[in-house]
């Protein structure tokens, strides 16, 4: 009970430090890899309190790896922390809030590890809300770098309380067209027209998603059509997203997709490109053991987590959970009505709702962990279930 209150009494007497720090972040969004000014802050806490830190991760130049280890052993507890900006929205996905908890509960284990035994492992992970190379921690899990820990967890802003929900598999792919360019009217029979080869490949899509799974997804927008309605295009450029339930249905589906662009560029005699722009993202394997501790400590705090159906998004972290058991709950910081990637919940991510949703998100995840490393039988359990899950495919 004494480690227990020790934990939280360090987030207690700090958190005003911790509240400042999220909205300075806040308001200074960065997309996705130029993070700089979040990935510094937080790394400069980190250091204050004795981490040991690693920059530049797996081809991230803002991703970061802060360590601190005691001398008795013990698991090592990862915290995953997020800190990108939506272009034109700012911190609408409250990353802020994330990036903040993740390393004040990070630290506030730190407080009582020497103690207890174990390893704390706060994880910068940059750009999950995508774009070029985006989704570092697919980037982490491809570089084995998740390997080093037991747990992984965090904590996500929302509109009430809840347990992980599933996500699905995501691609981000960029579709270009390559023709010849000539006058509309005067030498169109010179041309190869690349826009007609978009409208073909758009057609294309259109008709698949008639024969497709009632749980998958194609869309996706034309960046680039062409530049006059008098010269017929010589480029053009699309960025679409595929998802799927799983992977591997997700690396079929993307299959089908990229022999439409092949079958649009065959057409009109065009050349193409298909390929992502960033790693692919894996659908979340659940680990409700997991999930129940955290349900336990929200409780215990005072938030009241509910059950309720809320549809499927994606996220990396799905790739880390396919490694270890992983959490990715949900803490209320408005109305039931607040939506994400809206500037409403924006307004929210700085809001007292949200300051106090950061403050019980960063205990929610230390008294986890003070759980995990003094109950090894739970922790092998989790592990236990996390292994049986996966080998399903579940």
């Amino acid at each position: 009970m004494e480690i227990k209150q020790q934990l939280l009494d360090y987030i207690e007497t700090n958190k005003y430090k911790y509240i400042e720090i999220s909205h300075r972040i806040h308001e200074r969004p960065e997309l996705g890899n130029e993070e700089i000014f979040a990935s510094r802050i937080l790394i400069d806490q980190l250091k204050d309190n004795n981490f040991d830190i690693e920059t530049d991760i797996a081809g991230h130049a803002t991703g970061f790896i802060a360590t601190y280890e005691a001398d008795k052993p013990g698991p090592a507890i990862g915290f995953l922390a997020e800190y990108d900006a939506l272009p034109g929205l700012g911190h609408a996905c409250g990353h802020n809030i994330i990036g903040t908890a993740s390393v004040l509960a990070g630290i506030s284990l730190k407080q009582v590890i020497d103690r207890i035994g174990g390893k704390v492992v706060v994880l910068g992970c940059p750009a999950e809300e995508g774009g070029e190379n985006g989704s570092a921690k697919a980037s982490y899990v491809k570089a084995g770098i998740i390997d080093q820990i037991d747990v992984a967890l965090m904590i996500h802003p929302g509109n009430e309380t809840y347990k992980t929900i599933n996500t699905l598999a995501v691609d981000v792919l960029d579709v270009k067209f390559y023709g010849k360019s000539a006058h509309a009217s005067e030498n169109a029979d010179e041309a190869l027209n690349a826009l007609d080869a978009m409208i073909s490949y758009f057609n294309g899509v259109a008709q698949l998603r008639q024969h497709i799974k009632r749980d998958q997804r194609v869309h996706g927008v034309i960046l680039d059509g062409g530049q006059a309605a008098n010269i017929i295009p010589d480029y053009t450029h699309a960025r679409f997203y595929t998802r799927a339930m799983t992977r591997k249905e997700l690396d079929i589906l993307t299959e089908k997709v990229k022999q439409i662009a092949k079958g649009a560029a065959i057409q009109t005699g065009c050349d193409y490109e298909f390929g992502p722009i960033q790693n692919g993202v894996n659908e979340f394997i659940k680990a409700p053991k997991l999930d129940d501790l955290f349900e336990k400590y929200a409780v215990e705090i005072g938030e009241a987590v509910i059950d309720d159906d809320f549809g499927y998004g994606s996220t990396d972290t799905g790739n880390v959970s396919h490694i270890v058991p992983t959490i990715h709950p949900h803490i209320k910081i408005g109305s039931r009505n607040l939506v994400g990637h809206t500037h409403r919940f924006r307004e929210a991510a700085a809001s007292v709702h949200g300051d106090q949703a950061l403050i019980n998100g960063a205990k929610i995840m230390a008294l986890m962990s003070l759980e995990l490393i003094e109950r090894p039988q739970l922790l092998k359990e989790i592990k236990d279930e996390h292994a049986h899950l996966k080998g399903n495919g579940k």
